[in-house]
């Protein structure tokens, strides 16, 4: 699967499919998109997973927010494009979907009460650019004082030397700067590789 420039354009009413065709294309649709995803998935850790967003996967997560909401209107679609329009990268940035992961609801219940505001010390580090840390959850705040939540919106904003380096095959590491979930990790060159093309 290829991308291109397109891939930073948000989305607009336009690019969806009613539900009637959603229907018949969301096996397929799906399927796409869950490859796609894997490439653009990174594990911080046993349990925390960036999801680094892109038109596709936004428009499936539109789409299937109108497929469960069965939304037809106009105006539900407007709004479901207006809540996730602003995960798709700009071109000078990356922007992803931060996921506390713990199975059991008792441990993350507790983990979550720990781990208060970590979504703010979430970084990518490039070549020997330094550190780039992460704005989390500009829409609503996810914290308060006695949790965080389990899912987070983080846009990692990069410079033009960045963005150089990164295309020109620097390495790159995503981790937690906070010693309450000290990991990191190295982004492999497939991952680096899908998400240079975020960069338009």
């Amino acid at each position: 699967m290829t991308q291109g420039p397109m891939d930073t354009c948000k989305l607009t009413a336009a690019d969806l499919y009613s539900l009637e065709e959603y229907a018949s294309r969301r096996a397929a649709f799906r399927a796409r998109v869950l490859e796609h995803k894997r490439a653009r998935s990174v594990a911080i850790g046993p349990n925390m997973r960036l999801l680094f967003e892109d038109r596709l996967s936004v428009h499936y997560q539109i789409q299937e927010m109108l497929r469960i909401e069965n939304v037809a209107s106009t105006a539900g679609i407007e709004d479901e494009l207006a809540a996730y329009n602003p995960l798709i990268p700009d071109g000078s940035n990356l922007k992803a979907t931060c996921m506390i992961e713990f199975a059991d609801p008792d441990v993350r219940a507790r983990e979550l009460a720990t781990l208060r505001r970590i979504e703010n010390h979430l970084y990518l580090e490039i070549g020997t650019l330094g550190r780039t840390f992460g704005i989390a959850d500009e829409d609503l705040d996810r914290s308060n004082d006695t949790k965080t939540s389990a899912v987070h919106f983080v846009r990692f904003e990069l410079t033009p030397q960045q963005i150089e380096a990164w295309r020109a095959g620097a390495t790159v590491t995503a981790g937690v700067d906070d010693e309450r979930y000290g990991h990191a990790v190295l982004l492999p060159a497939a991952t680096r590789v899908a998400l240079a093309l975020d960069f338009g």
